[in-house]
């Protein structure tokens, strides 16, 4: 919904997938994508990539997909930016008992920054993230004209209202 809000459509668009490509998220774009004129890069690190049998679901839908290494060299070609994270936080501690400086940091070439869409992102590109984030995605992104996925969290909100209205009968 956010996509074609923003970008008036799916077909033709070229998505930048980043992040763990066994999560549902991963797997229910490039499923929505077989039924659009699209096609994704797939980013993640190798312990996390595509598994075999899901990239042959992904060939028997037509479903245009290139795995490549970085963020980097694929970011200039993309209209959407979608990103989830590659190192997990730990949510046994609260952010005042963790030792910050224990967490994995994520390999740079998972990470989108300010400079890195300054100096390569289409100016029109839009960034849309799962939520929450780690370094993956810096905060400085927020003032950026790519940022959407703040709007991507209100609109899920609504979206998810507007859905559990139609199936509990409240509207037509």
């Amino acid at each position: 919904y956010t996509i074609r809000t923003e970008l008036g459509t799916l077909d033709g668009l070229t998505f930048l997938l980043v992040g763990d490509m066994r999560m549902r998220t991963m797997h229910s774009i490039l499923y929505a994508l077989s039924q659009f004129g699209s096609k994704a890069y797939v980013v993640g690190p190798p312990e996390m990539s595509l598994l075999p049998e899901f990239k042959a679901e992904l060939d028997g839908l037509n479903v245009m997909y290139e795995e490549a290494a970085s963020t980097a060299d694929v970011i200039a070609e993309c209209d959407v930016i979608y990103m989830e994270p590659v190192v997990q936080a730990d949510y046994t501690q609260s952010r005042v008992e963790r030792d910050d400086a224990k967490l994995g940091l994520t390999p740079e070439a998972y990470c989108v920054t300010r400079e890195l869409l300054r100096e390569k992102a289409k100016p029109s590109s839009i960034i849309l993230h799962s939520l929450p984030r780690m370094d993956e995605l810096l905060p400085d992104v927020d003032a950026t004209r790519h940022q959407r996925y703040w709007v991507e969290a209100f609109n899920g909100v609504v979206l998810r209202m507007a859905l559990l209205s139609l199936v509990l009968g409240a509207m037509e």
